[in-house]
């Protein structure tokens, strides 16, 4: 009883915001493009702090062992702030799954509204194609999303391994490390720009019409 009435409300919630969207002439469409931008801005956002905390890290090797305590707290700072935009960044992509399922929702039920069956059938046509590029964008999407977590780790791992060991002879230790993060961090940016030309291209396709 009570999952069906928090299922209801959130139903309520949704439908009372999509109206008031609609009063100011943003229908869910409109709105699914909004928040593809939204989740290709945040990526882009959290490559840079993603390529920031990289060399943040790089610096690390080569600090003289008076500065170790500064190093340090630039590099937590560096990898909170890559932190906080991968969690925007998966925020951004719910948002994008959760407009797109009421869109895709409203449409399938809106296509028993036809009279005409040619008109039907081509909004049918119109339908499956979107869903196969939105497939394709956020297959992307959620590779770019899944390659920030282990990058993530990294550095957590690197992070804390400074704390603990807060000396010359951490610090020389972690030289080796760096050929690997790069890598990593590489890969993930390459995703990332990879999802973004995906949701670019899709947003160009939906304004220009199916």
């Amino acid at each position: 009883m009570g999952v069906l009435l928090a299922t209801a409300t959130l139903a309520g919630c949704a439908s009372a915001y999509y109206g008031a969207m609609e009063q100011i002439g943003l229908e869910k469409r409109d709105l699914l493009v909004q928040r593809v931008n939204d989740a290709a801005v945040s990526q882009a956002h959290a490559k840079t702090e993603f390529a920031n905390a990289l060399e943040a890290f790089r610096a690390v090797v080569t600090v003289d062992a008076g500065e170790l305590e500064v190093t340090y707290d630039k590099l937590t700072a560096a990898y909170e702030r890559s932190a906080d935009r991968a969690d925007k960044v998966r925020d951004r992509i719910r948002e994008v799954k959760g407009v797109a399922s009421d869109l895709f929702k409203e449409w399938e039920k809106e296509l028993y509204q036809y009279s005409d069956p040619a008109l039907q059938r081509a909004s049918r046509i119109q339908l499956e194609a979107t869903k196969v590029r939105y497939a394709t964008l956020v297959e992307k999407m959620d590779k770019a999303a899944a390659s920030m977590d282990p990058v993530l780790a990294v550095f957590h791992d690197r992070v804390l391994f400074l704390k603990h060991n807060l000396n010359a002879m951490a610090i020389a230790a972690l030289g080796p490390e760096t050929a690997g993060l790069e890598a990593d961090v590489d890969s993930l940016i390459r995703d990332m720009e990879a999802s973004i030309a995906e949701a670019d291209a899709f947003m160009a396709q939906m304004r220009g019409g199916v």
